[in-house]
């Protein structure tokens, strides 16, 4: 004998098994046992077998007189593929395994140990775990745990499973998770499992963002792409029919968008147009909405795509994949290459909450776009602002731009450290915790550093104020010297220093104007920019 019951009558059943708990009589550890049911797979194989032979009888012709191309059969054989892996207790431990070497490092989860040497196609055994439910409000209150860590736990890790690494618990139900008595997340049955290719999940990350950004037609064609459309379908109505339906659902704000409801209007339409979805795509909808099912019945406020927001941003804004980058563009930049920096500036907000986000990373890729041929009308941009900003607080920060900008022509590589680390050091003070961080505050402890009575800043260098703060957040990942390769980078670029020389020279000219119209007692020039991009930049931003 191997095992000591604890108690007759099983701790939990299921339609496939039932588990026990018991002592190992060799050690005397609690583990908990999972049986299958006897004759499982017998009446299994009956049902399969019944289900396929009405599908060729009937719903295939059903559906060919309606002219669908849908394959009955195929779903069944999936379906069926998939229960036969959940009732080999084998390859439950297998995930589980997988699993545990996957995700037990992601902060406050918990993957119970498989006993490999205890466990049959139709015996599991594993750690026992203490635990309780998630949606047991009052257990959850008598150890003074917080319900929206438990559920940012859940969602955060979910979507490394299924955005990070594509191998995923499609079957996150309240009786799948336990939170433990430390406030970690445990997971439970590792019988229903999928997993998504990187094109395929990168392919997902790009709907969202086209939903987003409301771009239907490179929606539909991504659909294409995926294989979900044949590839001689019209899409024009497809376009017309998602223009019609996400805009109600997507009218409200991000923190109060559900899940349910984009997945019920896009439902909508995969059921009237000759969709064909894969597997994997069904399991990350099924896993998604489930997920956000259980997260408001432990916190009625939670909304998935309102925590998904933040690690969805800092992949966009860090991962060098090409459909990503592809993603981060989209989002980020305007079709002819102009800064959305309401957009910019969101996506940077959001990032920083995820725990993985690196800011010198995601600059490193932004500069790589800088020095790209794409990247032109960006350095444009960033031109036109640095001019129009710098100048707008007058003479005195004009010659202090002026001289920074000239030091990146230098090969002074401690200069440049220095020079980042005083104003991280500036930007830390402005967001210490004592300290007001709104932009009027960080406006206001500039202005007191330098002259004590400059000018209110523009709306430009409010909006770079509130970008530099995003940019310089205190923490391990923004040691200054991290940057110092990128200024390099950057200012070793030909195309870089012939924009910050023209930058250096547009600043210098209106400085001398300025000083000489002072000097004859004339009233302040007004320029009109020389990149006349400002309208372009305008537009862009909104």
């Amino acid at each position: 004998e191997m095992f000591e019951l604890i108690g007759t009558d099983p701790v939990a059943a299921a339609s496939i098994g039932q588990v026990y708990k018991a002592r190992l009589l060799s050690n005397g550890e609690l583990v908990a046992i999972k049986i299958q049911r006897p004759k499982c797979e017998e009446i299994i194989a009956l049902d399969l077998y019944i289900l396929r032979w009405w599908s060729n009888a009937l719903w295939n012709r059903v559906t060919a007189l309606l002219n669908r191309d849908i394959d009955f059969s195929s779903i069944i054989d999936d379906f069926g593929e998939l229960i036969y892996r959940e009732i080999d207790y084998v390859a439950e431990a297998a995930n589980a395994q997988r699993f545990n070497e996957l995700y037990s490092g992601v902060t406050d989860v918990f993957v119970p140990k498989v006993y490999s040497e205890l466990t049959t196609s139709k015996v599991l055994t594993m750690e026992w775990v203490d635990g309780f439910r998630l949606t047991d409000i009052e257990m959850l209150e008598a150890y003074n745990l917080d319900r929206k860590k438990l559920v940012d736990t859940l969602v955060q890790c979910s979507l490394r499973q299924i955005l990070d690494n594509g191998f995923f618990h499609a079957d996150p139900h309240g009786g799948n998770l336990l939170a433990c008595e430390d406030g970690r997340l445990c997971y439970l049955d590792f019988g229903m499992m999928s997993y998504a290719a990187a094109k395929q999940r990168n392919g997902f990350l790009l709907a969202v963002v086209h939903i987003i950004n409301r771009d239907w037609g490179e929606l539909a064609r991504l659909y294409v792409k995926l294989g979900f459309i044949p590839e001689d379908q019209d899409l024009r109505p497809i376009e017309l029919a998602l223009e019609d339906a996400l805009p109600d659902v997507l009218s409200a704000s991000i923190n109060e968008l559900n899940f349910k409801n984009v997945v019920s209007k896009l439902g909508d339409i995969f059921y009237t147009y000759p969709f064909s979805l894969p597997p994997f795509y069904i399991a990350i909808i099924r896993c998604l909405g489930v997920l956000e099912g259980l997260a408001i019945q432990v916190d009625p406020s939670s909304r998935i795509i309102s925590k998904a927001y933040p690690f969805i941003a800092s992949r966009v804004l860090t991962d060098p994949q090409d459909e990503l980058q592809e993603a981060f563009r989209r989002l980020a930049f305007t079709s002819d290459g102009h800064i959305r920096w309401s957009r910019l500036e969101s996506l940077l907000e959001e990032a920083k909450e995820s725990e993985d986000y690196d800011v010198s990373i995601a600059l490193d890729l932004l500069s790589d776009y800088l020095i790209s041929d794409d990247g032109e009308q960006l350095l444009n941009d960033l031109a036109d602002q640095l001019v129009e900003g710098a100048d707008s607080l007058g003479s005195e920060t004009i010659s202090y731009v002026v001289d920074a900008s000239r030091s990146l022509l230098t090969n002074d590589d401690a200069g440049v450290a220095k020079a980042l680390q005083s104003l991280q050091s500036t930007i830390e003070n402005a967001n210490a915790e004592e300290a007001d961080t709104s932009v009027e505050g960080v406006s206001k402890e500039i202005r007191e550093s330098l002259t004590k009575a400059l000018p209110e800043p523009t709306p430009s260098m409010q909006r770079f104020a509130r970008i530099a703060l995003l940019l310089g957040a205190r923490g391990s990942r923004t040691d200054p010297s991290k940057f110092v390769p990128l200024v390099r980078k950057l200012s070793q670029e030909p195309r870089v220093q012939r924009i910050t020389s023209e930058v250096v020279a547009r600043l210098g000219e209106r400085a001398l104007s300025r000083t000489l119209r002072a000097a004859f007692g004339l009233p302040p020039p007004e320029f009109e920019d020389e990149g006349s991009s400002e309208a372009k930049v305008a537009t862009a931003s909104d």
